[in-house]
């Protein structure tokens, strides 16, 4: 595919259109996804995620400065809160983060959760992939701050960063959300602001009666991302732990969870697409709901028929 060989060439362009025909779920995406998966899996995901206005996107841009000093290319997948009407993304993190687009070491991409509750686009995850076999050595992914519904970060990140700021209520936020389990590093931002030193000791109480199974206790750090204060202590605390999950062998563990959930998504969305494709041809879908309509059945039933009609199919190998 001369697309994958571009990509692997260094051409930005053809990372970008790689990634839009990923998101639009274009016919090409599949055979894209399937040339470049053996070239994935070098790269380190560090997951960023809280309530909206704690300040992600600026210390997203804070730790690609910090990450570039070190010499490491950057790639960064900005998940934000989807148009009714175009479907695009609404807050463009890449308006937010004009100054490290200019490095040809940084790439960045908005992409829009087109309806997805958990926080992230359906897309994230081939994104991902397509952004690590381009050759970036660390990928940022920032959720949208739906506040109580991230916990997908979990899949694809290697580290989760929490973000929280003080005066923003978001202790609360944090107990809500379950936020205290995905959480292996917490960055308490904005900490220049009255009311940091308690949201702190907030975090530590929490922290304090959660159980302490995986044997990393998450440490706490204060940042003022718009100074870059604290952000050298935060991505230490993130090589720490990506130290910590290879000697304990937790990588491959994570990796091997990833995968088997990818696997259900695509398995699931294969079934579903190949029997909405049968019923309508055959008619059975909407002969199905116009039965619903009437109150013949109840929606409940009429699925259950049709699932039970289409796996003979399958069984019969139709």
């Amino acid at each position: 595919m001369e697309l994958v060989q571009r990509l692997l060439s260094g051409d930005r362009r053809a990372l970008a259109r790689g990634i839009t025909l990923v998101e639009n779920r274009a016919e090409q995406a599949e055979e894209l996804m399937k040339e470049i998966y053996p070239l994935t899996g070098r790269a380190h995901t560090i997951g960023i995620t809280g309530a909206p206005g704690v300040g992600k996107s600026t210390l997203v841009a804070a730790m690609i400065r910090v990450l570039r000093r070190e010499g490491r290319t950057v790639g960064v997948v900005a998940v934000d809160p989807t148009s009714p009407f175009s479907g695009g993304a609404i807050l463009g993190d890449r308006v937010r983060m004009q100054s490290p687009q200019a490095d040809r070491g940084v790439f960045v991409r908005s992409l829009a959760t087109r309806g997805h509750l958990g926080g992230l686009s359906r897309a994230t995850g081939d994104v991902v992939s397509l952004i690590d076999a381009f050759g970036m050595n660390v990928i940022l992914v920032e959720t949208v701050g739906a506040g109580q519904a991230e916990v997908d970060i979990m899949r694809y990140a290697q580290t989760t960063v929490v973000v929280l700021a003080p005066g923003l209520g978001d202790e609360i936020q944090v107990l809500k959300a379950g936020m205290m389990e995905i959480g292996d590093i917490f960055a308490v931002n904005k900490a220049d602001r009255d009311g940091a030193g308690r949201t702190v000791l907030e975090l530590e109480m929490m922290l304090g009666l959660a159980p302490e199974e995986t044997g990393w206790k998450p440490p706490i750090v204060k940042t003022v991302a718009r100074t870059g204060q604290g952000v050298e202590e935060l991505l230490g605390h993130w090589q720490r732990h990506l130290d910590w999950l290879r000697q304990n062998d937790l990588v491959a563990k994570k990796r091997r969870a990833r995968v088997e959930e990818e696997i259900r998504e695509l398995l699931a969305q294969k079934l579903l697409e190949g029997l909405v494709a049968r019923a309508s041809r055959n008619g059975d879908l909407k002969r199905t709901v116009e039965k619903v309509v009437s109150r013949e059945i109840d929606p409940y039933t009429a699925v259950e028929n049709l699932v039970q009609k289409y796996v003979l199919y399958y069984q019969a190998g139709e």
